[in-house]
């Protein structure tokens, strides 16, 4: 379909919904593939979207509530019929079911499981027993092993018999007789293999994680190997599950989002913007605002201490928001360089120290520069005391914000927060606070006051 045509048709489906024109709406939205019948859904509030849903085919109904986010899921979970929430529950996958069933009342999600079979309900299970924010609560339990003692026909023949329930046979978990893993073998190289090779001839070393990891660090992992399927062990070294790189590219624009939704003093909405309520919106800001709003008391104490200062020199007061201006912005860079650098495991907690002598070293060099351009700026406009002043403090600013900024992600991360907790919000805070007390002590020690 082409832009303009899937323009056309959702700009029918909202104003037919608006009208209640159902024939319209079903003409329009059965003419649209499941990612794009998705974003019009997201687009809708909860009761057009269970409309809409309601129109769809039924296979139509299955591919599109599998792309829906799992918040979204839930929404429609309590609109629709029994019977059909029953059907659409036990099309998902497990590690799927489970991420809808921490978005549902505890009495609907018991009643789901109840109704799935026994072995859907038994895969389930497993994937629930592990803790949240684990690995093993967003693997799937479905995947064709092979044993290492195999040919390539009998692997090619268990492929066969599999297809249709295994998440991925592209790349093939090996075991011993003990269900150990002990490597992995791709579908390319079983296929162009004699029949009797052994499969302990074919397969490669495994880069397996374990079931109890972190699921951003496991999703990490999978990343920087780029392979497409990642064994999960217990801690018996058992293969319990395998990790799907398009689930762990999910997981990585999850923890992404979210990291930059803190970054910018906000809690994550876990939805679509638009299918958001507005007390969504409202209470995932109202937190940080009034946290923020305290922290900034502590910067009107420091103007309040020092207005006898500023009452004899009254142009430092013209200096103030470029001095915590400066110092915030150089602050925030610390913190998204250091934060980037933990999300991609290139430095951990063990390098605070190198990381802090390098922030320091950045910042120093910084403050140098700019320091040097306020010097000479204020000393023409103004004179060499004030000029002084103004670079001076620009220098031991710049070096603490950048120091503290590239340290505190480091902490957090140390003590298992997350780090873009402590990031702009919170580092612009205790920038314009401290800054505020090096500048008036330098301006006192500079000029005659």
């Amino acid at each position: 379909m082409t832009p303009l045509r899937y323009e056309s048709d959702t700009r029918v489906i909202e104003r037919a919904l608006v009208d209640v024109d159902l024939a319209a709406a079903t003409a329009a939205v059965r003419r649209l593939s499941p990612p794009q019948t998705v974003d019009v859904l997201e687009r809708l509030n909860r009761q057009q979207r269970a409309i809409l849903y309601r129109l769809l085919t039924k296979e139509q109904a299955l591919a599109v509530f599998e792309d829906l986010e799992p918040t979204l899921q839930g929404d429609l979970v309590g609109a629709l019929q029994q019977e059909d929430v029953a059907i659409l529950f036990a099309d998902l996958d497990p590690d799927d079911r489970v991420e809808l069933l921490d978005e549902l009342p505890a009495s609907v999600a018991r009643r789901l499981i109840q109704g799935l079979p026994p072995h859907e309900r038994g895969l389930t299970a497993t994937v629930l027993g592990y803790p949240h924010g684990s690995i093993g609560r967003r693997m799937s339990p479905e995947f064709v092993a092979v044993r290492s003692d195999s040919t390539a026909a009998q692997a090619l023949s268990r492929v066969h018999q599999r297809l249709e329930d295994a998440e991925t046979v592209y790349t093939l978990p090996v075991t011993d007789d003990r269900r150990t893993l002990v490597g992995v073998v791709s579908l390319r190289d079983l296929l162009r293999a004699s029949p009797a090779t052994p499969i302990g001839e074919l397969m490669q070393p495994a880069h397996p994680v374990r079931a109890t990891d972190d699921a951003e660090t496991a999703a990490r992992h999978c990343a920087d190997l780029k392979v497409l399927v990642l064994p999960v062990v217990d801690n018996e070294s058992r293969l319990v599950g395998i990790l799907t790189v398009d689930d762990a590219l999910r997981i990585l624009d999850t923890a992404e989002t979210e990291d930059q939704a803190r970054t910018g003093g906000t809690e994550p909405l876990r939805r679509p913007y638009l299918a958001s309520p507005i007390r969504n919106l409202v209470r995932a800001r109202v937190v940080w605002l009034l946290v923020l709003a305290v922290g900034a008391t502590f910067t009107v104490q420091v103007l309040s201490a020092f207005r006898g200062t500023l009452s004899h020199v009254v142009a430092l007061a013209l200096f103030v928001p470029l001095l915590i201006g400066t110092g915030g912005n150089t602050g925030n860079q610390a913190v998204t360089t250091v934060t980037r650098a933990l999300a991609l495991g290139d430095i951990g907690p063990r390098d605070t120290a190198k990381v802090v002598a390098r922030e320091f070293r950045v910042g120093l060099m910084l403050g140098l520069l700019l320091g040097s351009v306020a010097f000479v700026l204020a000393s023409v406009v103004y004179n060499r005391s004030l000029g002084a002043v103004i670079g001076l403090s620009l220098l031991a600013v710049c070096t603490m914000a950048a120091t503290v900024g590239g340290a505190m992600p480091l902490v957090a991360r140390a003590l298992h927060a997350d780090p873009a907790v402590f990031s702009n919000p919170f580092i612009s805070t205790f920038v314009d606070a401290t800054g505020l007390v090096i500048y008036f002590l330098i301006a006192k020690a500079v000029l005659p006051i």
